[in-house]
């Protein structure tokens, strides 16, 4: 596992995009299908990088707690399942059934989409508002597994806070960091 800082993504970007099985469901669906009537937030997960699993349980939380005020959330797995079968559709939909995510967790077989996005790592959080334009690119917070620091979800929260009050969007976004994507 090599330890990866996100790449940047230039505010007011509109989100690239795109139609991605979803693992859970069997079906395909699109950004715009998907997108929340306040924001959106896409990140990019998988199930077997100790980063991911440090944060899940916060995330669901997190994710439960916005969608009521609507911010949707898409999660994205682009891992190259040859070498890394744990990360395989199947494996995803039992792991999204389990811990329960609220939100749709799709493949992205062909990994254009984490090109599209400058994906780098895994978690890779993106926040968007109502018209899909960038507000935020970084860190869930600074917990990392090791580090003894709580998971609270702050830096994510404060993004999806000024997209819901219609915000600049912060001055200070911190990378996210964890296992690099596996590219093919």
């Amino acid at each position: 596992m090599a330890l990866t800082p996100s790449n940047p993504f230039p505010l007011y970007k509109t989100a690239p995009e795109f139609t991605l099985l979803d693992t859970v469901t069997n079906k395909e669906f699109s950004l715009q299908q998907l997108k929340g009537k306040k924001g959106t937030v896409i990140l990019f997960i998988c199930n077997h990088c100790p980063y991911v699993i440090h944060i899940n349980d916060q995330l669901v939380k997190i994710a439960n707690q916005y969608q009521k005020q609507g911010i949707a959330f898409i999660a994205i797995s682009s891992n190259d399942i040859v070498n890394y079968p744990q990360d395989g559709p199947d494996k995803m939909k039992q792991l999204a059934l389990d811990l329960q995510y609220p939100f749709p967790y799709l493949y992205d077989a062909t990994q254009e989409v984490a090109k599209a996005y400058d994906a780098a790592c895994t978690p890779d959080f993106y926040v968007f508002d109502k018209d899909l334009k960038s507000t935020y690119h970084g860190q869930l917070d600074q917990s990392r597994p090791s580090n003894g620091i709580p998971v609270t979800g702050t830096d994510l929260i404060q993004a999806m806070d000024a997209v819901l009050n219609n915000q600049s969007p912060l001055t200070v976004q911190k990378p996210s960091m964890g296992c690099n994507i596996k590219w093919k």
